[in-house]
């Protein structure tokens, strides 16, 4: 078994595989301080609350976007699970050709998601992620990295309405019943919702067009994801465990070549 680890700007998520098998997934917030041992209890409590054992894990991998907490929990699987993490990181064989201007600006996040879409989905295809940030990547036939969007994600902007206007709360993001809202809370869902879902079909079509490849594949990912897929027609597949799946090809893959 593996442990495959997404270290995102909001949430830790974990996934332990057997062979091809996602056995089973758990999530920790990112932003609590943590020291080493902190995370490495916790790990251990999670597996075994999932009926892992340490000694089962083989190996694991970890695709991070935040280098403040890195040093601590590369130290706690080091300890902890008894494995040598690998990091995904610029310079590591994916399978992904990056061919855009600055290689290295590219998230881990990004690279791990783009594998795993080229690999279950075949190419081109563009890659969706509605995380922190929302991430559109244009990945070619041939397996290239070509071009990559971001945009502020639902939470940043649900944020920023309530941090920045004072009369305005914070509230759940979902879909409201009608997009013409009477009062304040569905007039800001509507607003984060329906504008996320005008965002996304605009920046598809400006991606087929600028790019002339009009048969392009589009794939989501990401916990709000699903939210946006269930109400557009631009979006082709919605696939939860994308991160994971690519972490695990990316630990296949360095192990075959290693």
């Amino acid at each position: 078994m593996i442990l495959a680890v997404d270290v995102g700007n909001t949430n830790i998520t974990m996934g332990v595989y057997d062979d091809k098998v996602l056995k089973a997934t758990f999530h920790i917030m990112t932003k609590t301080p943590r020291t080493s041992d902190e995370y490495g209890v916790l790990i251990v409590q999670l597996l075994n609350n999932r009926g892992v054992r340490i000694s089962d894990l083989e190996g694991s991998i970890v695709a991070s976007v935040v280098p403040d907490v890195m040093h601590s929990f590369l130290g706690a699987l080091v300890r902890y699970t008894k494995t040598r993490p690998l990091n995904v990181g610029p310079g590591m064989k994916t399978g992904i050709r990056i061919v855009t201007e600055d290689t290295r600006a590219i998230g881990a996040d990004r690279i791990v998601d783009a594998v795993a879409a080229y690999e279950k989905y075949g190419g081109p295809v563009l890659v969706l992620d509605f995380g922190t940030a929302t991430t559109y990547d244009l990945i070619t036939e041939k397996g290239e990295f070509a071009a990559g969007i971001t945009a502020p994600g639902i939470r940043i902007s649900s944020e920023a309405l309530w941090t920045q206007a004072a009369k305005l709360p914070n509230i759940a993001i979902r879909k409201p019943k009608s997009i013409l809202a009477q009062e304040t809370i569905s007039s800001m869902q509507a607003g984060l919702v329906y504008g996320q879902i005008g965002q996304t079909e605009y920046i598809i079509k400006k991606v087929k067009e600028e790019s002339g490849i009009h048969d392009l594949k589009v794939v989501a990912t990401g916990g709000l994801g699903r939210l946006i897929a269930d109400e557009t027609d631009t979006i082709d597949i919605y696939d939860s465990f994308l991160t994971l799946e690519g972490l695990r090809i990316v630990y296949e893959t360095d192990r075959k070549n290693g």
